[in-house]
């Protein structure tokens, strides 16, 4: 296996153990390969303010490719460097198709620093407390000055690889569909934007081939860069669908997976 330049990897399930937090044989394995010269990015569904907090409690920093894709983060600067959020008409044109085929299903707006959500949207999050805000209807979702990073479409009742299949067979044209394992959620973004194709593209910038880079993942939404990097493992604990699409696997999350892997690669003599 080469050595590799740049290391992605998803957070939830895939480096942070399942209280959240990046264990000291991960925290050590990582700066092992910075101290190589390998380049580490955070490829998340998860949006920038839950990156500043990791970074915080972590004392990392680097690039971030957050919210499936939609947004390249600068963790150090704290700064957006490139957005591409899903237009407001689009936006709608989804929730009327799910609401269509999806009876009882509710909708919130993540703008990558807060949540709106309307009536119907029962989830919850405890660590997106403060960042949550309710609005009065659905309709005021779409009237709002914010950037739509990702539209969140929750159902009580479908499970969510059940509510993926629906939504891509009832809206595929219109937005990107995927999902990260949140019970019944999905996550909704811009045509064509992914975490590989936001990945390829400033591998590109760095002049960074597939060929050098290596990807962890556990969830739907993280099998486009499984898919594209030159070395991928699936986590032990990864969605089925994950673990059936890629060659290699490695240690769960608990049992530092990624830190396993990135030992006998940077630590050999």
């Amino acid at each position: 296996m080469i050595r590799p330049r740049l290391i992605a990897t998803d957070l939830d399930g895939t480096l942070l153990r399942n209280d959240g937090t990046l264990s000291e044989r991960t925290l050590h394995a990582l700066r092992t390969a910075t101290d190589a010269g390998a380049e580490v990015v955070f490829v998340t569904a998860r949006p920038p303010r839950f990156v500043d907090a990791l970074a915080t409690a972590a004392g990392l920093v680097g690039t971030a490719v957050c919210s499936n894709g939609a947004l390249v983060y600068d963790v150090e600067t704290r700064t957006v460097i490139e957005s591409r959020a899903l237009p407001v008409r689009a936006a709608r044109k989804v929730a009327v198709a799910l609401s269509d085929a999806i009876p009882g299903v509710g909708f919130a707006v993540e703008t990558g620093h807060q949540v709106f959500y309307e009536p119907g949207y029962g989830l919850r999050l405890p660590e997106d407390s403060e960042a949550e805000s309710a609005v009065p209807s659905l309709v005021d979702l779409w009237t709002m000055d914010v950037p739509i990073v990702k539209l969140l479409a929750w159902s009580a009742r479908l499970d969510t690889d059940l509510l993926l299949a629906v939504a891509e067979e009832s809206a595929g044209s219109e937005a990107q569909f995927t999902h990260s394992g949140g019970r019944g959620l999905l996550e909704i973004s811009a045509p064509g934007v992914t975490k590989a194709g936001t990945l390829s593209a400033l591998c590109a910038e760095r002049g960074i081939a597939a060929a050098e880079v290596i990807a962890f993942g556990d969830m739907p939404n993280d099998l486009t860069v499984l898919k594209w990097a030159g070395t991928a493992y699936a986590m032990g604990n990864a969605h089925p669908a994950v673990l059936s699409a890629v060659k290699r696997h490695t240690a769960s999350n608990e049992e530092d997976g990624v830190a396993d892997v990135l030992e006998q690669i940077f630590n050999r003599a």
